[in-house]
């Protein structure tokens, strides 16, 4: 074993070699999201190009090889020589970390890169990376190889006088990146999103690879985030008609903000700076929140809805059904963090309630009947949460040695140690019966469920916490659920969903995953919800067996073994007709099973609230189209 630690084991990394050492530093991870990131720093220099009036057009393509071209009409890289540097702009921007025009010097006045190094860590990470640049009449090109300089800046034609602009085409390293095939669906989220926080900006996106055709979607919003809550209140029945909408400029902070309210129970509020997602928000999203729990207060007890003997409206009673945009502008932000995922700047948080609290204030008093609507809602909301509280009092737990406090219903696991320990919620008591009798007593807690849970989609806080299946989840998972949420109390690493393998089975886990997403979404963020994967098939010949998991597995198999009279062929339609020693060998042994870890992309949060709404909501409508569109992608569930 090698001690030494002296001058001679610092290390230095020229150039971009430190990004290629360490690219998780730089862009997060190296699996699909880090991929996927690439192609959001080079629109995000395109975007701040139209953030700054230079800019409306902006064309992200897939080629048919996973490489992608991002061409925008802005003012283009400059290729003049960067005295500093001794060579052109835009070899700077490619090629040395930490350079670009965001850093003062009157560039950019807001911009939402990482700070210069956007674009050279692209190049850092990829195969090769082409840039061309139109201005002044001429076309410049320059090539890297793995961020190296394969030949100087040079003009390769001529162009239109009047064109301006940038094209960059790159191929990700694919002895980086774990996996190099773009997917289409995850760009088109985050660039539907960038459309919508830059008014006016169009963003088409296209894919070349599929065989059947070149698939293309433009992105064009000329309301801005005004339509962004149209979009997401779609498959919900708005309160009111209109869309709130408020903007202003405080303490050099350009302010935005749409607001709606909806029939549902669920807040659906969403936060950005310089068009970069905040998922845990900040100081404009506090901002926000006390501008609207103060003013809705103040209008309840000025016109009498409120009575002087009840309480004041919480934000929670104020925010229930509410989908609200918040986006910012601001120079110098300042992220918590370095993944940007919270915003710190003390003055945004003034901004913001300064400037939703008048003009709230005053549409409020221009439109009484929408007005009293969202006050109306608000009381009924503040009801439900006393009933609520009442009832979760009962659900808490005493302690963690308190056996009594867990449902009757509920085979715990010997060992007290949560990372040990795994709960398969079951359902149908034969299936629960069949799971306790194969478990691994010492590790695995069996939880069976009667029928289909609640839909909290449709339900507020007080019927949640009155249906019994609901409640022995809450009792037996320990760590109490909204407000009260706390992850340190988890009993169980994993929490493990297995239903049968049939459309009834995919629908009792759907809704237990909506009831998991709405109220215990850390759960899902930090890695302990799963899906368990039983066998549809067990084929036996010749007194062997096997288990198959898909009709494409089985027809495998049997090419494999033959296809003649001496198959028996088993298709299970619930995990009540295997036995235990079944059970076990196929679904519930840490060796053999298959698990599918349930996970989600924060960036793509709305995206993911709208399609629970989609799912779990009342209108019909969109759930016909979201099942007409993705009905090619779903397993043969055997219906």
């Amino acid at each position: 074993m090698n001690n030494e630690y002296g001058a001679d084991q610092i290390q230095i990394l020229e150039g971009l070699e430190a990004v290629r050492k360490r690219p998780g530093m730089y862009i997060g991870s190296t699996s699909s999201r880090g991929l996927h990131h690439l192609v959001y720093e080079i629109v995000d220099n395109a975007v701040d190009e139209a953030l700054a009036g230079f800019c409306d057009n902006i064309d992200v393509t897939i080629n048919t090889d996973n490489s992608i071209t991002v061409i925008d009409n802005g003012r283009g890289i400059p290729v003049g020589i960067n005295h500093k540097a001794g060579i052109p702009a835009v070899e700077v921007v490619f090629t040395i970390l930490h350079a670009g025009g965001k850093f003062g010097g009157g560039g950019y006045k807001v911009s939402g890169g990482l700070h210069g190094v956007g674009a050279s860590v692209v190049n850092a990470l990829s195969n090769w990376l082409e840039v061309e640049i139109y201005s002044e009449g001429k076309v410049y090109k320059q090539r890297y190889e793995r961020g190296k300089v394969c030949y100087p800046l040079k003009v390769i034609g001529d162009c239109e006088p009047e064109k301006t602009g940038t094209k960059i085409s790159f191929m990700p390293d694919d002895t980086i990146f774990e996996e190099t095939v773009y997917d289409y669906g995850i760009l088109k989220q985050r660039l539907r999103e960038m459309a919508f926080l830059t008014k006016n900006l169009k963003i088409t996106l296209r894919d070349l690879r599929p065989e059947d055709g070149v698939i293309e979607k433009t992105f064009h919003y000329e309301g801005g985030i005004r339509e962004f809550v149209t979009y997401l209140n779609r498959s919900k029945t708005p309160l009111y008609e209109d869309v709130l909408y408020f903007e202003g400029k405080k303490d050099n902070v350009y302010v935005e903000v749409a607001m709606q309210h909806n029939d549902s129970y669920t807040e659906s509020a969403y936060s950005f700076v310089n068009n970069i997602n905040t998922p845990e928000g900040g100081t404009h999203l506090a901002g926000f929140r006390n501008a609207i729990t103060k003013t809705f207060n103040d209008y309840a007890r000025n016109f009498k809805l409120l009575k002087d003997s009840e309480a004041n409206l919480s934000g929670d009673d104020i925010r229930e059904g509410l989908t609200a945009i918040v986006s910012i502008k601001i120079e110098d932000p300042q992220f918590e963090g370095q993944t940007k995922q919270k915003l710190g700047n003390s003055e945004a948080r003034g901004a913001v309630d300064s400037i939703v609290s008048e003009q709230l204030t005053y549409y409020l008093e221009q439109n009484p009947a929408v007005a009293k609507q969202i006050c109306e809602k608000s009381i009924l909301a503040q009801r439900a949460r006393e009933a609520a509280r009442k009832a979760r009092d009962l659900t808490r737990r005493k302690t963690a040695l308190d056996g009594m406090a867990l449902p009757g219903k509920l085979a715990d696991c010997s060992d007290k140690d949560p990372k040990n320990c795994e709960i398969f919620i079951v359902e149908g008591d034969s299936a629960g019966g069949s799971a306790k009798s194969a478990r691994k007593r010492d590790t695995q807690a069996i939880l069976p469920l009667r029928g289909k849970i609640l839909n909290v989609e449709k339900a507020r806080l007080d019927r949640i916490y009155g249906n019994e299946e609901i409640k022995s989840m809450i009792t037996a998972f320990g760590t109490g659920i909204h407000e009260d949420f706390d992850i340190s109390k988890l009993r169980y690493d994993k929490i493990i969903i297995m239903t049968d393998a049939d459309v009834d089975g995919a629908h009792i886990a759907t809704l237990m995953l909506t009831f998991l997403y709405r109220f215990m979404p850390e759960l899902i963020k930090q890695g302990h919800v799963y899906l368990a994967q039983p066998p549809l098939f067990k084929l036996e010949k010749n007194k062997k067996v096997w288990y198959a998991y898909s009709d494409e597995e089985l027809a495998k198999i049997l090419d494999e073994v033959g296809r003649d009279q001496n198959n028996k062929i088993q298709r299970y339609k619930g995990l009540g007709e295997m036995d235990s020693d079944q059970l076990w060998e196929t679904t519930m042994d840490p060796e053999k099973r298959i698990l599918l870890k349930v996970s989600m992309n924060e960036e793509a949060e709305s995206e993911i609230d709208l399609t629970f709404t989609t799912l779990m909501g009342d209108k019909v409508e969109p759930r016909r189209e979201f099942i007409e569109t993705n009905a090619k992608y779903a397993k043969n569930l055997d219906i």
